[in-house]
């Protein structure tokens, strides 16, 4: 059991919310004594703009941001980082996470297999739960002569409910949204593809309220839920449509006793598990990808599972301090779990994935994140990687880009899991 240090309380909220980045912007007003005045709303006084996503009401906000005293972390300065530490972090995680069911067969059912040439496309359906059946795209690399090291690789959101796995797989004929979705998010080139011709077991399944598992709609029946056969601008419209019941069954989850990111990750999870009954597949040698929110799974799914060995981050990482003030809009309700501030900040969280190797790769021109909660929370990263005795361990980098995965981003995360995964 790690100790924690035992001091004054303010100065432990002060650590903490410089830990979190939210010193910099609460300044003296929420480490004020209680016998401050409230914040009253009167309507005779002047409103003063703010940039914040809450308006007026960020005030209040910060307020009860800073009353949170994380329960796992922040750690000494020379504590250690150990197992036991982590086992119990993920153990609180799990709690907040509120989601896991008992496990079922997967009964696996090949539905569909194509010869791709110097691979295998095949078309899964597996069982997560007694209430999920879900469908999984394994492609598998010809001529294997032992098993193979196995990557699960984590689409992104970008506001795209339609399609899931296909973000990540090159299917040659691809719809046209994906055409323009391949181009805009992984510079043209699908990631799943391009690892099944570097020697990997690659596979991708469909989110929860992502491709097949989407909610259906009236409009629907337009095509008979037939894909293919919708144009651009169907697309957009269903789209717009899936993006208005985020909210609902962010609510709903909640309301039925679990939670959004909790039914994600272990639906990530459960694949890892498959993975591991696959002939083809190394279990020790199982790794994970994904930029945006497939950065965020893959973030969690490293984290919670420690079958992973190698785990890339993409395009998503800060600490919440600079993320509450002004970027909260950008961001979809899977991203935010209830009660994991309680208990760690998010660079915390992925660095459950110690002493197994972790690479965060971060987009400087990313308007979806403050720059100094990217920053910030490499640097914190780092530290804990560095209590755990494993600096080695964790490589973040920093690019001159947007917010997407770029070619040459792609090629140096691919030959650093090569380096962690091959040999």
């Amino acid at each position: 059991m790690i100790e924690r240090t035992m001091t004054d309380p303010q100065n432990d909220r002060r650590e903490f919310l410089a830990s979190v980045g939210l010193m910099p912007f609460l300044g003296s007003a929420v480490l004020a004594s209680s016998n401050e005045p409230p914040l009253v709303s009167d309507p005779t006084r002047e409103l003063k703009p703010t940039a914040a996503d809450l308006g007026t009401n960020f005030a209040a906000v910060e307020q009860i941001a800073g009353m949170i005293q994380p329960s796992v972390f922040p750690l000494r300065k020379d504590a250690v980082f150990d197992s036991a530490f982590r086992d119990q972090a993920r153990d609180k995680v799990r709690e907040v996470l509120s989601y896991e069911p008992p496990k079922v067969a997967f009964n696996p059912e090949v539905v569909e297999r194509v010869d791709c040439g110097d691979y295998w496309r095949e078309r899964v359906l597996i069982s997560t739960t007694s209430w999920f059946r879900i469908p999984a795209i394994v492609l598998i690399p010809k001529g294997l002569k032992t098993t193979a090291p196995a990557i699960v690789d984590l689409h992104s959101h970008g506001g795209m409910f339609l399609f899931g796995k296909e973000k990540v797989v090159d299917f040659g004929a691809n719809h046209p949204a994906m055409v323009k979705y391949h181009q805009q998010n992984y510079d043209g080139r699908p990631t799943a593809t391009a690892l099944v011709r570097r020697g990997y077991v690659v596979i991708t399944i469909d989110a929860f309220m992502f491709g097949e598992r989407r909610v259906h709609l009236d409009e629907d029946q337009k095509y008979g839920w037939d894909r293919s056969k919708y144009s651009l601008d169907d697309v957009q419209h269903l789209n717009q449509k899936c993006r208005g019941k985020e909210s609902t069954i962010a609510k709903s989850l909640v309301l039925a006793g679990a939670t959004w990111p909790g039914v994600v990750n272990f639906d990530d999870r459960r694949v890892v598990e498959y993975l591991t009954t696959r002939a083809e597949v190394d279990p020790q040698r199982i790794g994970c990808i994904g930029i945006s929110m497939g950065g965020y799974r893959s973030a969690y799914l490293a984290a919670m599972d420690e079958r992973i060995k190698a785990a890339c981050v993409v395009g998503f990482m800060s600490a919440m301090g600079p993320m509450l003030k002004a970027h909260v809009d950008t961001h979809s309700w899977i991203h935010f779990l209830p009660g994991l501030h309680r208990l760690m900040d998010f660079p915390e969280l992925v660095s459950l994935t110690a002493p197994r190797a972790l690479f965060v790769q971060q987009c400087s021109q990313d308007r979806l994140f403050p720059l100094s909660g990217m920053q910030s929370s490499v640097t914190r990263i780092r530290e804990l990687y560095q209590a755990a005795g494993c600096p080695e361990q964790f490589t973040g980098r920093f690019y001159d880009e947007p917010h997407r995965w770029s070619i040459a981003m792609q090629d140096e995360a691919f030959q650093w899991l090569d380096e962690k995964l091959q040999h």
